[in-house]
């Protein structure tokens, strides 16, 4: 299993500090999210202090951004990180879109997103192959491309694409069009085997491809540190994090599944009246230990292989910025254990 080092937006220094001693851990990747950020900005820090890590996006959102941008700065990043990139792409939800970014919702946001991903597909293989570009669909035309704007060929692999994904609609098209899956943290084990996986199976039935080429990444979260206080101090950030995603529509038929309807209502109503600071009180510790693996460092592989196992192929762990490296990269070896089912990303020629 891959394990991701998750960074959240910080002070340059500190991030740079971060993505030194996750390499040195022995993490496989850096992960940085969008939120106060521009996170491929963040991974072109990291990736001039890392040699080794895979640097992914969890996730870039997408709609307030043109393919073509998005095109060009990673495969910027890509060529002068040595091949390191994995591009996580979200929608981010209607809110957001309209009254934050200023931008149109699409009337069908999964197919604005499939068609995202494979024009960006497009425009790779057009600098790659030095094609003429042309990806005519629904919400994307694109057919000017200049040398002058053209990137050169690169000797290393496609920008692997992953997409977010919490309902069937998403998971169906990050088994169709991506290459991987970025599921959220608001995941169960009883959601992953009875939502998930079928509907990412269907997705790649659909587009006929293999699951060993596809990596599935996250799906619930994750508390541990070296001592109980610090799972202790883990537990109740998982709390509030529950709480503010169980008061979130978009999340509710995870909380309705395990039969929380009535608790994501509550929540809603009093998110809607601004009590955010009360919420967490209202998760108790059974719905905790339901959404998260929970144990210290020297049982954490078999807490992880209990909730991931056979489903996930990479979880993520954050780590506060004064962990001692060498007990974490034991951890992360006995984590890099548990077995999985992805085994690599397709070539050039496999697009």
């Amino acid at each position: 299993m891959r394990v991701e080092a998750f960074v959240y937006p910080a002070p340059w220094s500190q991030l740079v500090a971060a993505a030194r001693r996750a390499e040195a851990a022995g993490f496989d990747a850096v992960t940085i999210p969008e939120i106060v950020n521009e996170p491929l900005m963040d991974l072109a820090l990291a990736s001039q202090v890392t040699q080794r890590v895979s640097l992914r996006t969890g996730i870039l959102v997408a709609f307030p951004r043109s393919p073509m941008v998005v095109a060009s700065t990673a495969m910027e990043l890509h060529r002068n990180s040595g091949g390191r990139v994995v591009l996580g792409l979200g929608t981010q939800v209607k809110g957001h879109i309209e009254r934050r970014f200023g931008m149109p919702w699409p009337d069908a946001p999964a197919r604005q997103l499939s068609d995202y991903v494979k024009a960006l597909r497009a425009i790779w293989l057009c600098w790659q192959r030095r094609q003429p570009l042309r990806f005519d669909s629904e919400y994307y035309r694109l057919s000017v491309m200049t040398p002058e704007f053209s990137h050169p060929p690169t000797s290393f692999g496609p920008i692997p694409v992953y997409t977010a994904a919490v309902r069937a609609a998403m998971l169906r098209l990050a088994g169709r069009v991506g290459d991987g899956v970025r599921l959220h943290g608001f995941c169960t084990r009883r959601y992953l085997e009875e939502v998930v996986v079928p509907q990412l199976d269907r997705g790649l039935e659909q587009g006929g491809r293999p699951r060993d080429r596809f990596e599935v990444c996250g799906g619930g979260f994750i508390c541990t540190g070296p001592t109980d206080e610090v799972v202790a101090r883990q537990v109740e950030h998982v709390r509030y994090r529950t709480a503010f995603y169980g008061s979130t529509r978009t999340y509710a038929p995870v909380m309705e599944l395990h039969g929380w309807g009535d608790l994501a209502a509550e929540l809603h109503r009093m998110s809607k009246a601004g009590k955010w600071e009360q919420m967490a009180a209202q998760i108790p510790d059974d719905v905790v230990h339901t959404f998260a693996a929970v144990a210290r460092w020297d049982g954490l592989a078999k807490a992880v292989e209990e909730r991931f196992g056979g489903i996930s192929d990479a979880v993520e762990l954050q780590f506060a910025h004064d962990t001692a490296v060498e007990p974490l990269r034991d951890v992360l070896t006995d984590v890099s254990r548990i077995p999985t089912r992805f085994e690599r990303h397709p070539t050039w020629d496999e697009l």
